[in-house]
């Protein structure tokens, strides 16, 4: 393992060559409505633009000035010092258009707009859709517009309109974001954080969060990336650059927001970005390793960790502490978020019991504060012993720290000393989530340990951690595509824009590999009892009338016939409320109940459901998604994910399903489902049911593209 595992991605001429060059890499900037008045957004973006040493060169565009400070004023971009890369317009709403004309008439080849684009009474096209439209036809990247700007700290240039704190540093984080407040709270209130790039996107009228992140994935000195989402605007290139990502082994961090009702709808109200089918999202994020929080509290957590110089080791967790009550808390909080403690060795015990007082355990976790005699080597050599145990992943001291006390002071040093005899990661996490800003973990940050704010978010952030370490080893296999013709055979059927029935959709069930039972549509008890002798009893017996869909909600399944007697008396009895035609079946053998569906997400195609089945699907709520198409293994921990795993080993005397073929079916849905995209627009196979020698499907109802919308 060494210390420092990220790689340089591209060089520095793939970045100049990039297409995001003139927007985050300028040669020259002009600052359009620049001001001399203090507290205004024209003075503010002259502050920041102006900091440190920019490597572009900063003209001043406002015809009310020939001068501010010692710098010319230009009156015009026209007019200006030479050709402009990108301008950032910090005029009005009332003033963007003509700004934007202008910009394009002069040559400008990237714009920030921190304008939110909206007028009173404004015509339509709406004005952002008017600069949008002039912006593309020109060629023109926009960063915005209602953004509060980027930083390339990277590059060494600054662009908002609210001068960002001096103390910002250069570093391997990355921060992609649709929130303006999250870009500004992050950005200029933590002092542990060192940037690569950080971008605040808005309402992304012309670049996106796509284009952001590629450039991100080409910057060498990326370590890692966050996404604050509210949707994605261009979905084939945003998969792509998750696909870059994983590939490049940089680890993205994404909080997407928008997943109920109400919250989508303020993100349509405020910025007009539509927040989609989340169980899509979840299933992206799944499929590419993206590590997804829940909690702004998380997110910043993992940017903290991932910025870091080490990643994860084999194994659990380590965890040392002062207090024995903060220690139990910790214990209590791990089980709740799953995370495992590092089982240490004996030989590590001996280690801890040397320097531990009397009267402390030498376990992980540990209680290290005894008596607080020879603590700094003393506790200093104890984190070493427990973080190169073979077992351990990472080393986290937990303990609060402030400015100006010679605790702090002492911790910091002790695990200073413990980083220099390890090439594991370590980390140093408050127990308050309120604390973690002080000189002292600004010192342990810059060293190479992560100080992370609250040990609920560490512990909830480490477990994503080592599920995102564990994922990124896991074999991946190769899917077998589906048969060739398949597609092609069956289209003309699902374009006639009705759903098929269910012989027709476990025809096409089996058609792409699944077990289906024996079957044969009948429209007479006479053809029933025939069917009847050549499938063999017991049988079922199903309404095939074309309007019934859910049939057991009508009364319409008899299951278990086991003569000729008992099927004349349940066809006749269905027949005179629910019409002649049936569909006569097999009976099959019992196991658990599954349910497969399938879903077509317009962002990102086939989205394969997997839960309970039967009368549980609705009950238990247990269930999990993934695109489309997925493997055997994949297919495997899908299934390990939900509460009805344990039934597949068999309960209470009942057998074990036979799992290889439950997986085959599994993988097999997902394979048909992504070759008919286009074609299906909903599937539900419901029971799927796992026995102890096969995996049938048992009922299904396939609802074809076109019979979701108008044919054109």
């Amino acid at each position: 393992m060494t210390n420092v595992v990220w790689l340089p991605s591209a060089s520095s001429a793939a970045l100049r060559a990039h297409r995001l060059a003139p927007l985050l890499r300028p040669k020259r900037v002009a600052l359009v409505g620049a001001s001399p008045k203090e507290g205004t957004v024209g003075n503010g973006m002259i502050v920041a633009a102006t900091m440190g040493e920019p490597p572009a060169e900063i003209a001043l565009v406002n015809p009310n000035y020939r001068g501010i400070g010692d710098r010319p004023v230009y009156p015009s971009l026209r007019e200006g010092p030479g050709p402009v890369d990108m301008a950032v317009l910090g005029v009005s709403n009332e003033r963007l258009e003509a700004a934007v004309h202008d910009a394009i008439a002069a040559g400008v080849k990237a714009l920030t707009i921190f304008a939110s684009g909206y007028l009173d009474n404004d015509s339509e096209p709406k004005l952002t859709q008017r600069v949008a439209a002039m912006a593309r036809e020109a060629g023109v990247q926009i960063c915005g517009g209602n953004c509060m700007g980027f930083y390339n700290l990277s590059y060494g240039l600054r662009v908002c309109g609210f001068p960002p704190p001096q103390w910002m540093r250069k570093g391997g984080a990355v921060l992609l974001t649709h929130s303006g407040s999250v870009y500004s709270g992050i950005c200029h209130n933590d002092r542990r954080m060192g940037w690569a790039l950080a971008v605040s996107a808005g309402q992304e009228l012309t670049t996106t969060i796509a284009d952001y992140l590629d450039f991100a994935l080409e910057m060498p000195e990326t370590r890692c990336i966050g996404l604050f989402l509210e949707t994605v605007r261009d979905p084939a290139n945003f998969v792509a650059g998750l696909e870059k990502a994983r590939k490049r082994d940089i680890p993205v961090i994404a909080l997407k927001v928008g997943k109920t009702a109400a919250s989508a709808a303020k993100a349509v109200s405020h910025s007009g970005a539509i927040a989609g089918n989340h169980a899509a999202y979840a299933a992206l994020f799944d499929r590419h390793n993206v590590i997804e929080v829940e909690t702004l509290d998380d997110f910043a957590n993992a940017l903290r960790f991932y910025s870091g110089p080490r990643r994860l080791a084999p194994g659990d967790i380590a965890t040392m502490h002062d207090s024995g009550g903060l220690l139990e808390l910790t214990i209590d909080r791990a089980e709740k978020h799953g995370v495992s403690f590092a089982v240490i060795s004996d030989e590590t015990k001996r280690k801890l019991a040397k320097r531990l007082d009397a009267g402390l355990e030498p376990t992980n976790p540990l209680d290290a504060w005894g008596t607080g005699k020879d603590y700094q080597a003393a506790m200093g050599e104890m984190m070493t012993a427990l973080v190169e145990d073979p077992a351990t992943a990472c080393g986290i001291f937990c303990v609060e720290t402030r400015d100006g006390y010679y605790l702090s002071d002492g911790y910091a040093a002790l695990m200073e000393a413990a980083f220099a005899r390890t090439e594991k990661p370590l980390l140093l996490s408050t127990n308050l989530g309120s604390n973690g800003s002080d000189g002292v973990a600004q010192r342990l940050t810059e060293h190479g340990i992560p100080v992370l704010s609250g040990v609920d978010s560490t512990l909830s952030v480490m477990k994503l951690a080592l599920r995102h370490r564990d994922r990124g080893s896991q074999q991946r296999l190769e899917i077998a595509p589906a048969s060739p013709g398949l597609r092609e055979k069956w289209a003309p059927r699902l374009r006639q824009g009705e759903p098929l029935d269910e012989d027709a959709s476990l025809a096409l069930l089996e058609d792409y590999g699944l077990r289906v039972p024996k079957r044969h549509v009948v429209g007479s008890v006479e053809q029933a009892i025939a069917w009847a002798e050549r499938i063999g009893y017991p049988v079922a017996l199903k309404t095939a009338a074309p309007a019934v869909h859910h049939k057991s909600d009508v009364g319409g399944v008899k299951l278990d016939i086991r003569s000729e007697a008992h099927l004349r008396a349940a066809y006749e009895e269905m027949a005179t409320r629910l019409g002649a035609r049936m569909l006569l079946t097999q009976m099959v053998e019992q196991g658990t109940e599954l349910a497969l569906g399938g879903l077509h997400d317009p962002q990102f195609g086939m989205l394969l459901m997997l839960g309970a089945g039967g009368t549980l699907i609705e009950m238990l709520e247990d269930r999990t998604f993934a695109l489309a198409p997925i493997d055997e293994l994949e297919a495997e921990r899908k299934l390990d994910g939900l509460k009805l795993r344990k039934l597949l080993d068999g309960v209470r005397g009942r057998p074990a399903a036979h799992l290889p073929s439950v997986l085959m079916a599994i993988a097999r849905f997902s394979v048909m489902l992504a070759d008919l995209d286009g074609l299906s627009a909903e599937v539900d196979v419901n029971p799927l049911i796992a026995g102890p020698s096969a995996c049938m499907a048992v009922d299904a109802l396939i609802v074809p593209s076109s019979h979701m919308s108008p044919r054109p």
